[in-house]
């Protein structure tokens, strides 16, 4: 008789569990994506990473790790690769280390502004570089994250006007070949060095300056160790929003909201940045900082050679430079 109930008790045991139904793995647990970026908690892409948690807190915890805290600025991207970060704010520059041909897109003045910058990326020929990235590098790109266009910003009282003025001026850089080339194509003498050293360094005249976009020389308060910027709009600013692909993949049929809460937030963004930008350079102007726009052309032209004289220019896809340069 025992067994008899025993083996009912089984029976029913089994049925239930046929009848429940087998959850996806997306659906069975709300992953955690941790968010590792160099900026600040005070730079508004912080907020924009802020208001993407909210728009995906159904089905997603995002966990930001600002300040280069989690990972130091330069490494994000082998940490997607190597499935040890869910997603990055990955330099162009990062990524044209291990693909030479996307620091194309890391070159001076190939972006007129941020609407350019977009509107490359909204392309076909945007797609095939995106596609060039995912496919190699196998990691997800999300989006293209403009933060403002870099301006050169000066210890030193020296006016400048042509790329011959920053002879043997200690121009801060990123870490990498490809921000080397960017310091060089200025006329500078490019230093690498950690983002988060950068103020005692102007502080101490280990360097001489820095470049970056006028929000952030606001948030680091480069402006107190500065004494002038020049609006050289060297190179449009911008990151990759970037994705383990496992992560990517994990979120299965949440994929395209997921994607579309970037693209609001990143929107957002862009447009913050744009009025941030304006106001910026009448602020510092106010607080006594010399801004002053050089002779453009003449920085223009010495970048363009540089850069087409340069090994990198090798690996450039034919042609897409001026296809660029065609875009509206």
């Amino acid at each position: 008789m025992t067994y008899n109930v025993d083996r009912r008790r089984m029976l029913a045991f089994a049925a239930a569990l046929g009848a429940t139904p087998v959850l996806p793995a997306w659906a069975q647990t709300k992953p955690t994506l941790r968010v590792a970026a160099v900026f600040s908690d005070k730079d508004i892409r912080a907020d924009m990473v802020k208001m993407l948690a909210k728009e995906v807190e159904d089905y997603a915890t995002l966990e930001p790790h600002f300040g280069g805290t989690l990972f130091k600025q330069g490494t994000e991207l082998v940490a997607l690769q190597r499935d040890n970060l869910e997603i990055g704010n990955v330099a162009p520059q990062d990524i044209s280390k291990q693909l030479p041909a996307w620091s194309v897109l890391t070159s001076a003045y190939l972006f007129r502004d941020a609407h350019h910058l977009n509107a490359f990326f909204a392309s076909s020929l945007g797609a095939e570089m995106k596609k060039m990235a995912e496919d190699q590098l196998k990691i997800k790109l999300l989006a293209p994250v403009f933060f403002g266009t870099r301006q050169v910003g000066l210890k030193p009282k020296k006016k400048i006007a042509t790329p011959a003025d920053m002879a043997g001026i200690k121009l801060r850089m990123p870490g990498g070949d490809a921000w080397q080339l960017l310091g060089r194509s200025l006329g500078a003498n490019p230093t690498p060095m950690a983002y988060a050293e950068v103020y005692t360094a102007l502080q101490t005249g280990a360097i001489d300056g820095q470049d970056n976009p006028l929000p952030n020389v606001q948030n680091m308060k480069f402006y107190e160790v500065m004494t002038q910027i020049v609006l050289t709009s060297h190179l449009v600013g911008f990151d990759v929003l970037s994705m383990s692909q496992k992560s990517w993949n994990a979120l299965g049929p949440k994929q395209a909201a997921f994607q579309a809460a970037v693209d609001k937030a990143v929107a957002w963004s862009t447009a913050e940045h744009l009025k941030r930008e304006a106001e910026l350079a009448e602020s510092f102007k106010k607080q006594g900082l010399d801004v002053y726009v050089p002779d453009l052309t003449a920085f223009r032209t010495y970048a363009q050679k540089i850069y087409l004289a340069s090994d990198e220019a090798k690996a450039w896809p034919a042609g897409l430079v001026d296809k660029v340069n065609a875009m509206k």
